[in-house]
């Protein structure tokens, strides 16, 4: 609980533009001001840059606080608005238990660590699993048959480098993304900013909303239609929030349990078809695409959209702060930042197998198969379903719902029911972490901390109501078409989680010894414009696709607002390109500092900097803060 028993505040100084670790703090004019809990008017102090954080013993971790040998990265995970009411109304979130890490001499490796670090990152992988990542896969092996599978490969790594940063900015700050984006941005950015992410956020739960709802349609023979499926999601998503109330650890395990029911059940599917292994590899380690015409392109570009997910990088950056790390030890920052990671690749590397089984399959199976062939295997094996392939000789396709009829049709009904037990567990598993994921965000925007139910409530109330109406009132394969415009959407917000987890990491000021060097930030700005372009690839071809001249004039106007806040926020990433520089808002940003619990407090007087938590506030915040 924290005490707001005397305020201190401060502001960055930067001299010469060089931003060097010397230059960071000078005096603000006090004002008088009295905290709720004490008389004791806020008063100022001047730290000079030799002063260092005294060690402490235990964890350290006091309020999820961060000080690496200096002020600039201290923080709170509270704002000073908020101390107050933290003491009044406790909140329970994610972090009500922490794993404490096991104390053993230093070495290089140890499994034990390693144990105690894992969860978040398979927590954090299921993004890359979710129903939205299957329908590209199958659709992808489809299309392209193999020759695609190096593109899968390329995204994902390009993803595990992403979410490293958005780890250690958790790790290094105690600040998950959304917090420090609202301590960096103005109000109207940041406004904008959170609806980019809360429309992500909205149409991933969409996606796992529709998995569910054919998963549950399979699993049942049709008995269960479509719409009733989508309800009974409604259900069963506060059914896996009561599994919260079992502690932290026994959460990811279950977690854990999702992933290994997706990899057996896909992984049957693999062995069943039994794909050209020698193939396999050449599509993995090739990047070629002989013979791709526009469809392949296209899906290309819809696997980036569909593995790298934009709220993903606000999710693992507040998945972190569930460990005890002593943020006042540089050697446990840096020791949490290389567990964190190896579990991150461990994590995406059980993903990545499990898309490779999706894509194999229908790669090996279905590949340049025509909807009459398929038709015949259908009929001539009983399936209900045959009347779903006209008989025409036009190229399959397929989708999430037909995926699994022509694995039945060609496979035998175990493979049909073994697929919608994946498809379900990836649907269940998605639905928990796009729960986090918006509770995290709304938390750090907005300051308002709503619980899961009431966070629930509203988006998958926002998510089931147009999926609800498709499913009653057109076909499955509306319903499932909806992924392909989600998938669109997903991409289209990427750099609203890219440009600033890109941008935070490469601040000294905010980073410490911590922050990017120049050829990540060189790298970084490589990946937004090679992002942003994809993007409005995208949109070109999918509105072409409509051919509606209403919506090209539509999309004509979004475009420019989309690409104006992308320049907006690109901008300040522009300030970090050069080495050592450091962002305008970042600078100008005062530190507040205020007391912790007074149990901690050695004696009144104490001014010692390990006892103060303390945050930039925006300038425009100070006001109300002081």
């Amino acid at each position: 609980m924290i005490v707001s028993s005397s305020l201190k505040v401060f502001k960055w100084r930067l001299e010469g533009g060089e931003g060097r670790d010397s230059d960071f703090l000078e005096e603000v004019p006090a004002k008088e001001s009295y905290s709720k809990s004490s008389d004791v008017p806020a008063s100022t102090m001047t730290l000079s840059s030799d002063q260092k954080m005294p060690a402490e013993d235990g964890s350290g971790d006091h309020g999820d606080t961060a000080s690496l040998g200096a002020v600039n990265t201290i923080y709170s995970s509270n704002s000073p608005s908020e101390a107050s009411a933290s003491q009044e109304e406790p909140f329970t979130t994610y972090f009500d238990e922490k794993v404490s890490i096991p104390e053993e001499e230093y070495s290089c490796f140890s499994f034990r660590k390693l144990w105690a670090f894992t969860g978040p990152g398979f927590l954090m992988s299921i993004a890359y699993l979710d129903p939205g990542n299957i329908e590209s896969d199958l659709q992808s092996g489809a299309v392209a048959q193999f020759k695609l599978l190096w593109v899968l490969l390329l995204a994902t790594i390009v993803g595990l480098l992403l979410q490293r940063l958005a780890a250690r900015l958790g790790v290094v700050t105690g600040l998950h993304l959304a917090e420090v984006c609202h301590r960096q941005y103005p109000k109207v950015p940041r406004i904008i900013l959170w609806l980019m992410v809360e429309t992500a956020i909205i149409g991933s739960d969409m996606q796992e909303v529709i998995g569910s709802a054919i998963a549950i349609n399979l699993l049942s023979s049709g008995k269960v239609p479509l719409w009733g499926g989508v309800l009974i999601t409604i259900a069963d998503t506060f059914m896996f929030l009561f599994l919260d109330k079992y502690g932290l650890r026994k959460l990811e395990a279950f977690f854990g349990f999702l992933i290994t029911i997706m990899a057996l059940t896909f992984g049957y599917e693999y062995i069943t078809v039994k794909p050209n292994q020698a193939e396999v590899l050449k599509g993995m380690f090739v990047p070629s695409c002989s013979g791709c015409s526009t469809p392949q392109v296209e899906q290309a570009v819809g696997i980036v959209g569909a593995v790298i997910m934009p709220h993903n990088m606000y999710l693992h950056s507040a998945l972190v702060k569930s460990r005890q790390v002593n943020r006042a030890s540089k050697r446990e920052v840096r020791e949490a930042n290389k567990y964190f990671f190896i579990e991150s690749c461990i994590a995406l590397f059980v993903s990545f197998i499990i898309n490779v089984f999706v894509v194999s399959v229908f790669a090996e199976a279905f590949y340049n198969e025509t909807n009459k062939q398929v038709h015949d295997i259908c009929v001539n094996n009983s399936s209900p379903h045959s009347d779903l392939f006209p008989l025409n000789d036009t190229m399959l396709t397929v989708d999430l719902y037909k995926g699994g009829v022509v694995l039945g049709c060609y496979f035998g009904p175990a493979a049909l029911y073994i697929w919608a037990v994946g498809i379900l567990a990836a649907g269940q598993s998605s639905t928990m972490t796009g729960t986090y994921s918006g509770q995290f965000v709304m938390e750090g925007f907005l300051n308002l901390r709503w619980s899961r139910f009431a966070r629930v409530i509203l988006t998958r109330s926002i998510a089931i109501i147009p999926t609800l109406l498709v499913a009653v009132f057109q076909d499955v394969e509306h319903l499932t078409g909806m992924n392909d415009f989600l998938n669109v959407l997903q991409s289209l917000q990427l750099p609203f989680a890219l440009i600033p987890v890109l941008t935070f990491t490469s601040l000294r000021p905010v980073m410490s010894d911590f922050a990017n060097g120049l050829g990540w930030r060189i790298a970084g700005g490589i990946l937004v414009l090679l992002i942003c372009s994809i993007n409005m690839y995208f949109v070109v071809v999918y509105v072409q696709d409509l051919g509606n001249v209403a919506l090209y004039v539509v999309a004509a106007i979004v475009s420019v607002a989309y690409l104006c806040f992308v320049f907006y926020l690109v901008s300040d990433f522009q300030g970090v390109l050069g080495e050592g520089a450091v962002g305008p808002r970042v600078m100008e940003a005062p530190i507040v500092c205020w007391w912790m619990d007074p149990k901690f407090r050695k004696r009144e007087n104490d001014t010692r900097l390990h006892m103060l938590l303390c945050l930039p506030v925006p300038s425009q915040d100070l006001q109300e803060t002081v």
